[in-house]
């Protein structure tokens, strides 16, 4: 059984690697855009030309999907109204989103986005990839933070998902 998982994890490895690199290059462009107030349409051009799968400073990026990396940035941007009064709730008491640091606020809105409007990616998959993401800017208190958070929010939006186990 165990084999034939990891068989079918392989063959779902590039797509998964496309994905993954498509979530971490979204969670820089939503951090940038915050940060530096860049548009839309400046950083689509940015990363689609420079970042998914290209080569910055010696260091070579991996091959992204772009119309997920789009989706994931439009998404959160269209939605964010409906979005971050979700993650408020799921944040403690006394921690706001906007309190929340800016690399941390554009993780769970991204996978925020992912849990209420991506619903052909697995609730446990999109809290994983994007606790992965997270491990890549801050350290392991910060991502059970983003964990826990993006928990209780699969539980509310995807309840069916987690019932019966």
């Amino acid at each position: 059984m165990m084999a034939e998982n990891a068989q079918e994890a392989r063959k779902e490895a590039p797509k998964a690697n496309k994905r993954g690199a498509a979530r971490l290059a979204a969670v820089q462009a939503l951090y940038q855009m915050d940060l530096a107030g860049t548009g839309v349409n400046e950083i689509m051009a940015q990363f689609e030309k420079h970042w998914l799968g290209g080569e910055i400073e010696g260091v070579q990026y991996r091959p992204a999907e772009p119309a997920y990396f789009r989706d994931i940035v439009e998404g959160v941007l269209r939605e964010q109204k409906r979005l971050d009064p979700q993650i408020d709730a799921a944040l403690q008491r006394g921690w706001p989103l906007k309190r929340i640091e800016t690399v941390l606020r554009a993780v769970l809105r991204a996978g925020a986005y992912e849990l209420a409007y991506r619903a052909d990616v697995p609730a446990r998959v999109v809290m994983a990839e994007y606790v992965d993401v997270a491990s890549a800017f801050v350290d392991k208190e910060e991502t059970g933070m983003i964990n826990a958070v993006l928990d209780q929010l699969a539980h509310q939006l995807r309840a069916a998902e987690f019932a019966g186990g």
